[in-house]
């Protein structure tokens, strides 16, 4: 522009040196609006699909014989996937442009899709994540962070924020995910919707971009209890029939204490869901946290101070330093020379993750994996083959976006306290959408131990209807009453 201009000057009565200016000027000008139209445009794409999708194809479910035996337990359904599962002839991004930079296309299928696929269901498109699925607040520097379809001002939750959102705005029928600490569990209850993190290596992880082996698991999100079963039934081989067997759930009363949501839009509605159902014992409650810091004992070598935390969850809090160093440990094992190499580009959250876990010297592993195995044995102790804990999924709403640097670590720390219970003992977890507070979604997680998964998936199935009508009877309430028969005017 300013050779224009200074030629002008040189020129100023020359009509044919103008005539040139003029239509220098008029193409600069036209390329600027064609490059904020195609901004707009860009914007536009990614409000219509809520910022979940990192690229779209299609995937159509495998080829059938001419008569199939039976209707596929998927066919008809769409799904997403996650940028961390393998697809034949596309790079697998791991939520970062310098590691898809620094990676050939995939020449083979994660096992997940394959199963998906050959079960009629059709897949169209990669999602969203966090980077190096190493966050939990869903928010991608490069990308963009996935819009919350529930509370739009509000984190959608991570690292696998791209299927969440993807199901929650309805563009799919259910979406994979990962969970390591709380990556399925965290964003489904912030979206609003069902999410599964199933026992420790019962999918397959082949095809999958390893964090923490000890600790990934493949899970999926779905808005229909149904859908959620179906997937769980293909993924997890299970066998079509079971001895059915009575349900008793076990409310972990010190959990819900320490939630921001009071007790009577969650333990009572479970409680009153479930006093309508056949097949459930009465139901137990438990200080869990005093639980734990009995029948683990290994964990007394990571005891901390509490002072911030509520109710004495110390142990708890224990067992999360213990998940948390674990991830970052088998993460360095992983990719500390992919790291250190490319010294990629990282949002600020993930950069300091990353580089304290690359950084760290870790001195008696072992016992990290001690208390594992000991957290295992507790749950299975405590649940045997017919218990369900009964917790809150997270324990504060959904953070504003952009103000986790406001949020100290104390979010972190009781996010942690309860996302390490399935992390920790390898058991399944089921987190289930309970309406609304404050204009924010509410939930509950149902878990149980190592290997009780369909059991699990049977259970949340059986009680889902009864707890959405509890849901809806409770919105209508004014006041409702305490579980120990006291009283409380929080309105729904």
């Amino acid at each position: 522009m300013s050779k224009t201009i200074n030629l002008i000057k040189a020129n100023a009565s020359n009509p044919k040196v103008w005539i040139v200016a003029g239509i220098t000027v008029a193409g600069i000008l036209l390329l600027a609006d064609t490059t904020r139209r195609r901004r707009r445009k860009a914007i536009i794409i990614q409000r219509q699909d809520f910022g979940a999708f990192l690229e779209r194809f299609n995937l159509i479910p495998f080829p059938q014989p001419p008569t199939p035996p039976a209707k596929l337990p998927l066919q008809g359904l769409t799904f997403a996937i996650k940028d961390i599962f393998d697809v034949k002839g596309y790079v697998t991004g791991f939520g970062n442009p310098d590691w898809r930079r620094t990676h050939e296309p995939s020449d083979k299928m994660a096992l997940v899709l394959t199963a998906l696929l050959q079960n009629g269901a059709k897949c169209v498109g990669k999602t969203v994540m966090d980077e190096l699925a190493f966050g939990i607040t869903g928010e991608n520097k490069h990308y963009g962070t996935p819009i919350n379809p529930k509370v739009q001002s509000n984190i959608p939750g991570g690292s696998s924020s791209g299927s969440a959102v993807a199901v929650a705005a309805e563009f799919v029928d259910f979406a994979l995910g990962t969970d390591t600490i709380g990556c399925i569990r965290l964003p489904a209850s912030f979206c609003g919707i069902l999410g599964f993190r199933p026992s420790h290596q019962a999918v397959s992880t082949i095809g999958l971009i390893p964090n923490s082996q000890s600790l990934d698991t493949i899970g999926w999100f779905a808005r229909d209890p149904s859908v959620l079963r179906r997937v769980g039934h293909v993924l997890l081989k299970v066998k079509a029939v079971e001895p059915k067997r009575e349900r008793r759930l076990v409310f972990a009363d010190d959990l819900f204490q320490l939630s921001k949501v009071t007790k009577q839009k969650t333990v009572y509605v479970v409680s009153k869901a479930i006093e309508k159902l056949s097949g459930y014992q009465p139901p137990q409650h438990i200080n869990f946290s005093q639980y734990v810091a009995s029948n683990v004992p290994s964990l007394k070598a990571f005891g901390q101070n509490s002072s911030n935390l509520q109710y004495g969850i110390s142990a708890l809090k224990a067992l999360s330093s213990v998940m948390v160093s674990l991830q970052s440990y088998e993460f360095k094992t992983n990719h500390e020379e992919w790291v250190k190499n490319v010294k990629p580009r990282l949002g600020p959250e993930i950069s300091h993750r990353v580089l304290a876990a690359i950084n760290t010297k870790y001195e008696n592993v072992k016992v990290l994996y001690k208390v594992g195995t000991e957290m295992r044995a507790a749950l299975q102790s405590l649940l045997k083959d017919d218990g369900i804990l009964v917790i809150p999924t997270i324990v504060d709403p959904p953070p504003k976006l952009n103000s986790m640097k406001d949020y100290s670590t104390e979010f972190h720390d009781r996010a942690c306290a309860v996302l390490s219970i399935a992390s920790m003992s390898g058991g399944c977890q089921a987190c289930v959408p309970l309406g609304n507070d404050a204009g924010c979604p509410v939930s509950v997680s149902f878990v149980s131990c190592h290997g009780a998964d369909k059991f699990l998936l049977d259970a949340v199935l059986d009680m889902y209807a009864s707890l959405q009508d509890q849901v809806s009877i409770a919105f209508k309430s004014a006041l409702l009453p305490d579980v120990n028969g006291n009283m409380d005017a929080s309105q729904w």
